[in-house]
């Protein structure tokens, strides 16, 4: 690395650096192009554990570099050189710049991780992340992050499957066992996905196998499922996990992944009891729950819970007494058929020939004619406890491997819900409610009243009378008015009184006058 020794002794030195490396104006050859790429890497590998404590600083590094005019201009060679890089380089601070390099752009554009495949990447991260655990636990996970994002979005090919061998997946539920402690654990994850998505390239390289005769007859071993078979016990602390995975999981995506799994675990007869009874119901409670929650247009998402169901309950330690939550999981069947439940679209084929499937598990037919009281014929029983009319050769389904495995979904894309939905709405009026509340409206100003205009005049004569000078009573003086042509003024008379307004108590009649004595008397 001649000519890029440089001397960083502070942050600020280092992003000033490494900007002017990726600010090259011209990139008109390869050889400028590999000195800038060079420069970069060198001066972000070496000041790693100094200045960029973590990914994301090192991701702000690779960002740079994608939105310079040396990667913008010449992006298929940026990133063959540095795929290139990847297959030769063993410093583990190099290969952590290169692997986030990686990552972050393949994440923005899938070609990436198409390359990656063609240039014989995928070997390489096996035998990284089989020997670069203790060097640097950093390194790992980026590494287990890259390998499971390559293995989703492109079909692996055969040379890379077969790669895999059992040590590795071994490796790797150890490595899930030592971190049963904490399941929150950043770490955890990205090994658990990797196996899940490993185990879904198995299943897609089988059914391929089965369907397509130009396709080599090349056995090809499930290792993931063969692991489990031979010594599940060992490894449950995964069991426990997917299940809280798919519990959590909101990513359609992660949660067929999980289905996968989980059908392959319930028909493949070395794993029926992989799991402890308590995981089981704990499932059993998530299935019910999603599919309930599960829209109308979610049917492949639907359909792979419902063929899932069926061997949970024909064939794990669900089937034995004390049978768990058969009632509510006839009502859950009964839902989906569409029978007397107004919020759910009637129900496609599949769905119902699904349905029936489920509800001929031996237990869930005694159930049903029990409630019934009739019929001998446990599927026909569970048929009309369902309200179910199908054809014979429609009851028998179709489910097998190559259903499942055919199920796909763009990474990223969110499970859609009955109950958020029905949640952001209710957020929604509640909000609007809240902003009426907070804020009432002003209230309509009064319009003034117009008064009518005083006239000035009244039939030519101003309206404004001159007020005359008066003599008062009693003042002994005189004056004269202008409205009288200057003549003394005339004294008026006082005003009458008011009259009184009691009333006046009405006079008594005199004492009746003595009558004189007669003449004859005397």
């Amino acid at each position: 690395m001649a000519d890029i020794e440089v001397s960083v002794e502070t942050e600020e030195q280092f992003w000033a650096e490494l900007g002017e490396i990726v600010s090259v104006a011209q990139c008109d050859s390869h050889e400028t192009i590999d000195d800038s790429l060079r420069s970069w890497l060198y001066l972000v590998s070496t000041c790693r554990d100094s200045f960029l404590h973590s990914e994301d600083d090192v991701a702000s590094c690779s960002q740079m570099l994608i939105d310079s005019q040396i990667f913008c201009g010449n992006q298929d060679y940026v990133r063959t050189q540095i795929m290139h890089s990847l297959l030769q380089e063993d410093d583990p601070s190099a290969l952590n710049v290169i692997a986030n390099f990686l990552l972050l752009d393949g994440r923005s554009d899938e070609a990436t991780f198409k390359s990656m495949i063609d240039e014989g990447c995928f070997p390489k991260l096996v035998e990284l992340i089989k020997s670069r655990r203790d060097d640097d636990r950093r390194l790992h996970r980026l590494l287990l992050e890259l390998m499971y994002e390559m293995a989703r979005i492109e079909r692996l090919r055969l040379d890379d499957l077969l790669c895999v061998d059992d040590d590795f997946v071994i490796y790797m539920f150890q490595l899930i066992e030592g971190l049963s402690d904490d399941v929150d654990d950043p770490y955890h994850y990205p090994i658990i996905r990797v196996l899940l998505v490993m185990n879904e390239q198995y299943m897609v390289a089988a059914t391929t196998a089965a369907v397509d005769a130009s396709t080599p007859a090349v056995p090809i071993t499930n290792r993931v499922i063969k692991i489990l078979s031979l010594d599940g016990p060992s490894f449950r602390t995964f069991g426990e996990n997917i299940i809280l995975l798919l519990n959590r999981e909101t990513e359609t995506s992660l949660q067929l992944l999980v289905l996968k799994l989980l059908y392959l675990l319930f028909t493949t007869k070395g794993t029926y009891e992989y799991f402890y009874t308590n995981d089981l119901r704990v499932l059993l409670d998530v299935i019910i729950r999603n599919l309930l929650d599960l829209p109308d247009e979610s049917m492949s998402l639907r359909h792979t819970y419902l063929r899932v169901l069926y061997p949970l309950l024909a064939h794990t330690q669900l089937s034995h007494p004390p049978h768990y939550k058969r009632e509510e999981i006839l009502k859950v069947l009964s839902i989906l058929s569409g029978e007397g439940n107004v919020h759910f679209a009637p129900a496609d084929e599949t769905t119902l020939r699904l349905v029936d499937r489920v509800s001929k598990v031996r237990w869930l037919g005694e159930s049903a004619a029990a409630a019934a009281a009739a019929a001998p014929e446990v599927g026909e029983v569970a048929r009309k406890f369902l309200g179910i009319s199908l054809s014979h050769s429609q009851i028998q389904s179709n489910v097998s491997v190559v259903d499942v495995a055919a199920v796909m979904e763009k990474p990223g894309v969110k499970t859609p819900s009955r109950s958020r939905a029905a949640a952001e709405a209710g957020a929604g009026v509640e909000r609007t409610k809240e902003e009426d509340e907070a804020e009432p409206p002003a209230p309509k100003p009064k319009p003034k009243k117009v008064l009518p205009a005083v006239p000035r005049h009244k039939h030519g004569k101003p309206t404004t009378p001159a007020l005359p000078e008066v003599l008062l009573n009693g003042s002994g003086n005189t004056s004269t008015s202008p409205s009288n042509g200057g003549a003394p003024a005339k004294k008026l008379p006082p005003k009458t009184p008011p009259p009184r307004r009691t009333r006046l108590r009405a006079a008594e009649a005199p004492p009746p006058t003595p009558a004189a004595p007669s003449a004859q008397a005397s």
